[in-house]
This record gives structure tokens, sequence and C-alpha cells, in this order.
């Protein structure tokens, strides 16, 4: 495999680095206490990655089982422990455990041990889930058409 084509052309490299203290309040605080800290969106990233600092607390909370057609996603377990589904089956995911889901693969989470977990999650390229994730609470208030149309607009295929 090669590199991708260039594309900065400057001489001297830019001064452009991020940096996001670890206490920065998270950008979203799900109704059931979940927290996401948006790292780099899509957006801010020109459409190359996501990334997502995802907080669960202890009660049961993740997606079954689905996939995407539009991009991967990977999780790296932060601190707790994650079930994640591979596909096939649960496995329970412990600190600096990584999964990664290419296009099209299987997968679920959710956080079943009864303590909090939290993990990064990591999407290619990047799409606009933050308002999938943002969007998330507001499923009861739907119809079963507004709901479908929901997760379509998101590219969250359930199995």
């Amino acid at each position: 495999m090669t590199y991708p084509p260039p594309q900065y052309f400057g001489e001297s490299g830019e001064k452009s680095a991020l940096y996001r203290p670890a206490n920065t309040e998270p950008e979203l605080v799900n109704p059931n206490g979940t927290k996401v800290h948006y790292l780099a969106t899509g957006a801010s990233t020109g459409g190359l990655f996501g990334l997502y600092r995802w907080e669960c607390g202890p009660g049961v909370t993740g997606p079954d089982p689905h996939f995407h057609r539009t991009i991967s996603e990977s999780f790296y377990i932060l601190s707790g422990v994650m079930s994640i589904h591979n596909g096939t089956e649960w496995i329970d995911a412990e600190p600096h455990d990584w999964v990664h889901v290419p296009i099209g693969g299987v997968h679920g989470f959710k956080n079943r041990s009864g303590e909090p977990s939290s993990m990064l999650l990591h999407f290619s390229p990047g799409a606009d889930r933050e308002g999938y994730f943002e969007g998330l609470s507001g499923l009861g208030e739907m119809t079963d058409e507004q709901r479908a149309a929901f997760f379509l607009e998101h590219d969250n295929h359930w199995v």
C-alpha cells in the first residue's frame, strides 16, 4: 500500500494542532447519564474520521447488533468492561482492548457490567455521528416511520 496523494502543499508546515484538556465538559449528556465527548468530528477533520469519548454509568446501555454501509467503527476501552458484539457473539472487552469493525461488519456494544465504563469510538471516514448521538434521546417521541428514517439517515441498519 502506498501513501495517499498529498493534501498539503506548503513548504514549512503549519501551526494547526488542536488541544483539548481532559477536564473539558462533554458536549452531550444523555438522559440515561451517558456522556459523549466530541474529541474530533467529521467536520473538524475534513471528513477523514470522527473520535468520541463515550462514558457510561453502571446501567445497561448501548445499541443492539447493527451495521453501517458507509463507515467503519473502532472501540478502544479506557475503563471498566464493555460488551462488544463482534458479529458472532458478545465479548467482554476490558481496558486497553481494541475492536475494529470494517464497513458492513455487524457489531453492537452494551455496558452490562454493573459498573461505569468508558471507551473511545472511532469512525472512518468522518460522518455526522453527533446528529445521531443527539437524536437518540428523541426516539421515544418518533413514529415508527420517523424512527426508520432517522436510522436510515444515520446509516444504522439493525440485524
